[in-house]
């Protein structure tokens, strides 16, 4: 595959590290959220940051520390759309531990989505784009003038703006997207950012005086603005709405705003053939189908009477509704009887309709 380059199994080895440790942060923080607030502190939903004073929310912080710093050094060895969509294996580690510590169910709709997500998961890798070769900061500050990663950037910027300032106030606390739309737009800069400093590491590594350049420290102060802002709301979200929801979402939208970034700025699909086209996208969708299945139907019981008759465990029987009509529906989930069962069976037909 076109991926395959030098730094793929890097690339991905931390990608994968990555995902295990951010999946695992969202629990911690959740379950440090939830002792405040039995313990009957100011929620982050409303404003408050007692969250700071707990030590299972700096030890999720400090996991997703660890599993953003791997992802940092992913996004230098390979393309940000081979990267990104790794994270879907975050949503299953999430959703399993939640299920786990959190006591939030997850049904067969939610392992039927897992399971899609991992695939959807394989096959972007195995498609996945290669991006233009960005070897120094001076073709990074290039890219950045682009007049088409410019429009994109204020673009992400207005409608942070305006879904903080004007929809927060009145449906952040009633609709997911709200909130999760801000640390999604403000991640695919941060992204962007993180791609810059990674370059600038190489270089720094490979004796050039990087410290030197302006543009490694605008890149630096304009991450940690974007992952503060990303915290920030992310806290919200997860302290209004529960963590099987919240974290799915985040990542489809997160990934959707990384990869338009990326398109716009490394033009990672300028040179891509059609196969590696269609298989990425099919990708991508199988992860969005799995992520619905498992946020979607969270609530909903899965139970054996859903299946039908045959199917059910000791309902080889069922009980014969008191209409003719309805026992001849149901009569024909029944197993086929021998022809011996089936005559006796008619003739106590007969003779209950004769009585």
């Amino acid at each position: 595959p076109a991926a395959m380059g030098a730094g793929f199994g890097a690339g991905l080895g931390l990608a994968l590290a990555s995902s295990a440790f951010i999946g695992g942060s969202f629990v911690l923080k959740k379950k440090g959220l939830l002792r405040l607030c039995r313990r009957g502190r100011a929620r982050a939903g409303q404003g408050g940051h007692a969250y700071l004073r707990e030590w299972l929310w700096w030890a999720g912080l400090l996991c997703m520390g660890v599993g953003e710093a791997a992802n940092f050094a992913a996004y230098a060895f390979a393309p940000a759309t081979l990267v990104t969509p790794l994270g879907a294996l975050s949503v299953l580690v999430s959703a399993v531990l939640s299920s786990t510590f959190l006591n939030e169910q997850l049904n067969i709709h939610g392992k039927i989505g897992c399971i899609l997500s991992i695939l959807g998961s394989t096959v972007m890798v195995i498609h996945a784009p290669q991006e233009e070769e960005v070897s120094s900061l001076e073709s990074m500050a290039e890219k950045l003038k682009d007049p088409g990663f410019i429009v994109f950037a204020v673009c992400v910027l207005v409608s942070s703006l305006l879904l903080i300032f004007v929809a927060g106030p009145r449906y952040g606390q009633s609709n997911v997207l709200v909130y999760v739309l801000v640390c999604s737009a403000i991640g695919s800069l941060s992204v962007s950012c993180v791609k810059g400093l990674g370059i600038a590491l190489k270089e720094l590594f490979s004796g050039k005086p990087v410290l030197k350049e302006p543009l490694c420290w605008v890149l630096l102060v304009c991450l940690v603005i974007c992952i503060s802002i990303q915290i920030n709301y992310l806290n919200k979200a997860l302290d209004i709405f529960n963590t099987s929801v919240v974290t799915p979402v985040y990542y489809v939208l997160f990934t959707t705003a990384v990869m338009m970034c990326s398109t716009i700025l490394f033009k990672e699909w300028q040179h891509m053939v059609l196969d590696n086209i269609i298989g990425s996208i099919s990708g991508f969708l199988t992860i969005v189908a799995g992520i619905f299945l498992l946020h979607a139907f969270r609530d909903m019981p899965f139970s054996p009477k859903l299946l039908p008759l045959v199917l059910q465990p000791g309902r080889a029987q069922p009980h014969l509704p008191w209409s003719s009509a309805d026992r001849h529906q149901c009569c024909q989930h029944q197993p086929l009887l021998p022809s011996g069962d089936t005559g006796s069976q008619s003739a106590e037909e007969e003779e209950e309709e004769e009585e």
